[in-house]
């Protein structure tokens, strides 16, 4: 019996659900376990004021350290870069849609002063640079109160991860997907991450059956520029990669909250080596004024 962690949002379920179905199809037992995370304990302060790395998945992974459960399913777009000593990687199942989701109004139907909510500096601050004449408002909460939140007239539009409304259902809800070249989604978005302790023990074995290698490449490379600029998931990072050919196309940008300053690149390279493309475009996004950028973010999450 596979013992699966996982977060008790609606989301989380399902996506601890789909890995338990899989794993049932190669012939094992699981049984599903709820952990409260920090990030779903506190609700009413901006992810960004709440400081502090792996906000929903730290309790998680202190079980699976523990032993109290065998296998840990996050979204990767939740995950620090640094994984604690003791766990790995076991699996990266293929990736869902990357891209972010206008629900209650596309972007260009938007009336001038209209307020738009989102929990991600990312979204809001690439929302800004394209729509300056919006409000932009934090907007926590799983993603059915977001939604209720929308429906009950709080907000004209809200943005969400399409990969999380298509695990639901909820697709017919999607106004807009917004282009990746309008607005760069989070490193690893529309991804899972199979958690498991280093080694060879039988869940390891297990789950390494469910990896994607296209998938594990491109986000790979996501989080590895990531690493580089030293950001963690809630800073206003976009990085998204794309594998063809044996070859990795990998883009990225570091913006201002007030979307008044912007870096972007792009690097190419061997998808066999994923972790070396995104390093390299980080650490020139640094050069290039990211690094100005993220120390001003870190200073105001501090006020």
């Amino acid at each position: 019996m596979i013992r699966i962690g996982s977060r008790g949002s609606q989301l989380a379920l399902w996506q601890a659900h789909w890995i338990e179905g899989r794993l049932n199809a190669l012939g094992e037992a699981c049984s599903i376990e709820i952990i409260k995370t920090t990030g779903d304990a506190i609700t009413g302060v901006p992810l960004a004021k709440i400081g502090g790395k792996g906000l929903f998945t730290k309790e998680i992974e202190e079980a699976l350290l523990a032993g109290a459960i065998d296998v840990a399913v996050h979204s990767l777009k939740d995950m620090p870069t640094a994984l604690p000593s003791g766990l790995m990687l076991a699996a990266i199942p293929e990736r869902e849609d990357v891209r972010d989701a206008m629900v209650g109004k596309r972007l260009d139907e938007l009336a001038a002063g209209a307020k738009v909510g989102t929990s991600s500096l990312r979204r809001a601050a690439q929302l800004r640079a394209l729509r300056p004449d919006l409000r932009v408002e934090t907007l926590r909460g799983n993603l059915d109160t977001r939604l209720r939140k929308l429906d009950d007239g709080q907000y004209d539009a809200i943005v969400l991860a399409a990969a999380g409304l298509r695990r639901l259902g909820w697709e017919d809800r999607i106004s807009e997907r917004v282009p990746i070249e309008t607005i760069c989604p989070a490193p690893g978005q529309g991804a899972l991450a199979v958690e498991t302790c280093v080694g060879d023990g039988h869940a390891a074995q297990l789950c390494r059956q469910l990896d994607d290698a296209t998938s594990r490449a491109a986000v790979t490379a996501e989080r590895a520029a990531l690493a580089a600029l030293g950001g963690g998931c809630q800073v206003p990072i976009g990085a998204y990669a794309e594998v063809a050919n044996e070859s990795l196309y990998l883009r990225a940008v570091v913006i201002s909250p007030d979307a008044t300053r912007a870096v972007r690149g792009e690097e190419r390279g061997p998808a066999a080596e994923p972790e070396a493309v995104g390093r390299r475009l980080g650490e020139r996004l640094l050069n290039d004024g990211a690094r100005e950028i993220l120390a001003a973010v870190d200073a105001a999450s501090l006020t």
